[in-house]
């Protein structure tokens, strides 16, 4: 209808009536509208003493969400600790995996969105969570199981891995970290047009701390078996001679009590430490060491990369997405080439330094902020998908 404007107070004029539409009426298409309650099912939450990348992204993402005024909730397994979210714990490290049906019941009752974080074993969030989901998966864990399980666990686990990600969280979007991810999710079946990929982020750095004088090596990370830090404890015996300095290993976990006692001369164990000694040591670093298996993304080397330090890892996925080859770091193929490049790389200062920098202006691409944009406009699509549409039934999946 036409606006009212006020006739002069002398010679008052009655509206116009509204006229008859002619043809179609013309209507404004409904933005996604992006959910006000989300939460999150994931194994562990940042205050975890186990937590690493994974908890990072799913902590900034979630923190992100809450500075948009989203009313966020983490439900996940073991330590609770604050957070600018909630955090609810679910139960025990592996026995909230059964309980998170009744736990989501009394902690949040309902949402406007469900994130069911699948790390490998699966919630089966849309076996009992009828309102929109969202699934995302840092990698796949085909051949993980079988290195950490027996062969019957190993191929129930993967069986039932694949039939989650497949089959039960068929319909809803599956967010990858990498594209080497999203290789993995259409591998197992998932078609391409259900998968959005959503990248790490980094802070901006504080300013840079002097290198050190003499060669410095950090690896960075869970000590767990995949993590594969033993390999690289061999690996150095072959090239301290060469290069010589110190190795230091940051971080913690199950493995560390066997990796200390394997460990020669010129290796450090520092533990878990504070944000501000890690930027000190990537600062420090002459190369940062990533020996892992395999990778969602591998957040350390766009850390280290913030600093100016190339990486030296496999070509392995999710490595293969983080480390520009040759340009921001080394992919080797084989424990030899690894250990080749590692010394090659200490000994040439020009190439190391180039690489660092090449590595600083990568990582500069990749910000939290983006992250979280990106996750928000995924999550408005997911209920926007979940509405129904008529006639038409059910929306079709929007592609990338």
């Amino acid at each position: 209808m036409p606006q009212h404007v006020p006739a002069p107070r002398l010679t008052p004029v009655p509206p116009p009536l509204p006229q008859p539409p002619v043809g179609p009426v013309q209507t404004r298409p409904r933005r996604s509208e992006p959910p006000r309650r989300i939460a999150f099912l994931a194994h562990r939450g940042l205050g975890n003493p186990a937590a690493g990348g994974s908890e990072v992204l799913i902590d900034r993402i979630a923190s992100g969400l809450t500075g948009f005024g989203h009313d966020v909730t983490l439900l996940c397994g073991g330590t609770a600790a604050p957070r600018p979210y909630r955090v609810v714990s679910a139960g025990g490290p592996f026995g909230h995996f059964a309980g998170a049906r009744s736990a989501f019941a009394r902690h949040v009752g309902s949402c406007d969105l469900l994130v069911e974080v699948c790390n490998g074993m699966p919630y089966l969030a849309p076996l009992w969570h009828d309102g929109p989901t969202v699934c995302l998966v840092n990698h796949v864990h085909t051949d993980l199981w079988g290195m950490r399980f027996p062969r019957p666990v190993a191929r129930a686990g993967r069986l039932l891995e694949h039939w989650a990600l497949a089959r039960a969280h068929r319909g809803n979007l599956l967010v990858a970290v990498s594209p080497s991810t999203e290789e993995a999710l259409r591998a197992i079946g998932v078609p391409p047009e259900r998968i959005r990929v959503v990248h790490n982020g980094v802070h901006e750095p504080a300013p840079r701390t002097p290198r050190s004088a003499t060669p410095l090596f950090v690896a960075l990370g869970r000590l767990v078996d995949y993590k594969r830090i033993d390999l690289l404890l061999r690996l150095w015996e072959r090239v301290r001679p060469v290069t010589g300095g110190r190795l230091v290993v940051v971080g913690d976990g199950p493995e560390r009590d066997r990796l200390e006692r394997l460990a020669g001369a010129g290796v450090e164990f520092t533990g878990q430490v504070s944000e501000e000694e890690k930027h000190r040591l990537l600062c420090e670093a002459w190369l940062l060491l990533h020996p892992a298996a395999v990778e969602g993304w591998g957040l350390v080397v766009t850390e280290a990369g913030a600093r100016g330090t190339p990486a030296l890892g496999f070509d392995v996925p999710g490595l293969r997405d983080s480390v520009r080859d040759g340009v921001t770091g080394v992919l080797a193929r084989g424990e030899s080439s690894f250990a080749a490049a590692w010394c090659t790389l200490a000994l040439d200062t020009a190439r190391r330094e180039d690489m660092g920098e090449a590595a600083a202006r990568h990582a500069a691409a990749f910000r939290w902020s983006s992250t979280v944009r990106r996750f928000r406009a995924i999550a408005s699509e997911a209920v926007e998908r979940s509405r129904p549409r008529g006639r038409g039934g059910p929306a079709e999946g929007a592609r990338r």
